[in-house]
């Protein structure tokens, strides 16, 4: 495992000698603005895009995801830095830690950079030592057992994984499967351009995925109860940063595609 610190303000990997003081955006909840059919209620959020369920506290065991990582689109830009996550996790939609795993497509000083990386916040974000590149297809798996968290990160193209557990006084209260801008303590950070970031079977091939385990049932999304679709729009909530698609006939599928860097 790589003992650096993901560090959202610069881009660089620090030694643990230096706190990662990134703001994570998972522990902030997306404001409702509605419904949508099938009882989905649509949200928007200035930071996440994607799909969460919420539950009763102590209810979510388990959450697995798998996407392909997605290429940055065009030219990074030859100064500053842009960002973009995609996750799975446990909390962080209406509680304030987050038990998290998956990997990042950047622009960093002009180049795109790939990488996957675990958190479990409050404490800093770190990255996993397995090397990650676009177009790769992720299985990722975030699992509460034995009064501790698991997280599991598998580059299924490569065959390498990487996996860390802790033990975190968390709410378990829900799952969330997320395309994230990223934060540092002056707010969110621009997005990356990503195009289309595509997840769960339909597009992997990964059996099992999407899928939570709420109070012993395991699932997918579409075959959950209290599903939120989260759509990123900009800090004055006018224009879409990152919209998300429905979920496919089987409930375990859907995209998110890149509309503006915001913030």
């Amino acid at each position: 495992m790589n003992a650096g610190v993901r560090t959202a303000s610069t881009g660089f990997v620090l030694v643990l000698t230096v706190l990662a003081f990134g703001i994570p955006v998972a522990a902030v909840a997306p404001l409702v603005h509605g419904s949508l059919h099938h009882g989905t209620t649509k949200s928007t959020s200035t930071n996440w895009a994607g799909y969460a369920v919420t539950s009763s506290k102590g209810s979510v065991t388990d959450v697995k995801g798998s996407w392909i990582v997605p290429a940055i689109q065009g030219k990074c830009p030859s100064s500053g830095y842009q960002y973009s996550s995609f996750w799975v996790g446990i909390d962080g939609y209406a509680s304030k830690t987050v038990e998290q795993t998956g990997t990042d497509s950047d622009c960093q000083g002009g180049s795109a950079t790939y990488y996957g990386w675990y958190e479990f916040y409050p404490k800093a974000s770190f990255l996993f030592s397995i090397t990650i590149s676009a177009g790769d297809t992720i299985f990722a798996e975030v699992k509460f057992a034995n009064a501790k968290f698991t997280v599991t990160l598998k580059d299924v193209t490569t065959g390498k994984s990487a996996s860390t557990s802790s033990k975190v006084t968390a709410a378990r209260n829900s799952a969330e499967w997320i395309a994230e801008a990223p934060a540092s303590s002056g707010g969110v950070l621009p997005l990356a351009d990503f195009g289309t970031a595509h997840f769960g079977y339909g597009a992997t091939g990964v059996a099992s995925t999407c899928d939570a385990t709420i109070s012993g049932t395991t699932a997918a999304i579409g075959s959950l109860t209290n599903i939120h679709s989260i759509t990123m729009v900009n800090n004055a909530g006018t224009a879409n940063k990152a919209t998300t698609s429905s979920l496919s006939s089987s409930g375990s599928s859907f995209n998110v595609t890149w509309a503006s860097a915001g913030p």
